[in-house]
């Protein structure tokens, strides 16, 4: 597979190969979808706490006589029923993160981006380098290359600039290819890969 490779200022600077096992594959949703799930369940604090009966601070003296009073046999005010009693089968402090293989999980990263290559929405940037490192005229540059909602992931470093110019763009992200994930992918409209982190992620993939 063959793409362009261009250069912030929207002209071309070559083309590159693709390797077809990581960029050509099958697009199967059912695969993104577990990786997704894995990835959302595995960033869950799971701190969420109810109190239970027995840790509900109230009385524990049995406040009506068992026959007679022609009501249920309560013997404690920390039972769900009543008001500030405790709650029945509420949430608990768990982790709620689950197994992927390794090999699973580089599949979904190689069907996520054939995805994008298969879209027309991958792009090939020669260098994620800005000289002028300022928020506004990334801004404009983004805006010449039709960039509203982007991914761009450089090779093993970030250029610092470029990363610190591109931080307050709303739904622009920047990562090293290092952290290259399904989810991120996804949720950008599109992928701008460098050549380093094309070649990293071959290499890495392969």
């Amino acid at each position: 597979m063959k793409l362009d490779i261009l250069k912030l200022d929207a002209s071309k600077a070559g083309n590159i190969d693709l390797a077809e096992e990581i960029f050509g594959l099958e697009v199967r949703r059912d695969i993104l979808h577990r990786m997704v799930n894995w990835q959302l369940a595995k960033r869950r604090a799971g701190t969420h706490k109810v109190k239970e009966k027995s840790e509900v601070s109230a009385t524990t003296k049995k406040f009506v006589r068992q026959k007679g009073s022609g009501g249920a046999r309560h013997g404690s005010r920390k039972a769900a029923q009543f008001r500030g009693g405790g709650t029945v089968h509420g949430p608990r402090v768990r982790d709620h993160a689950h197994d992927l293989t390794k090999k699973f999980r580089k599949l979904a990263l190689k069907t996520a981006l054939s995805a994008k290559a298969k879209d027309g929405k991958l792009i090939v940037l020669d260098n994620a380098e800005f000289s002028d490192a300022k928020t506004k005229n990334l801004v404009a540059v983004f805006g010449k290359l039709g960039w509203k909602s982007a991914l761009i992931i450089d090779g093993a470093q970030v250029n610092e600039g470029f990363a610190r110019a591109a931080r307050n763009i709303p739904q622009i992200d920047v990562l090293p290819e290092i952290g290259a994930n399904v989810y991120d992918i996804l949720r950008r409209d599109t992928l701008v890969l460098t050549k380093g982190a094309v070649e990293a992620l071959e290499a890495r993939l392969k």
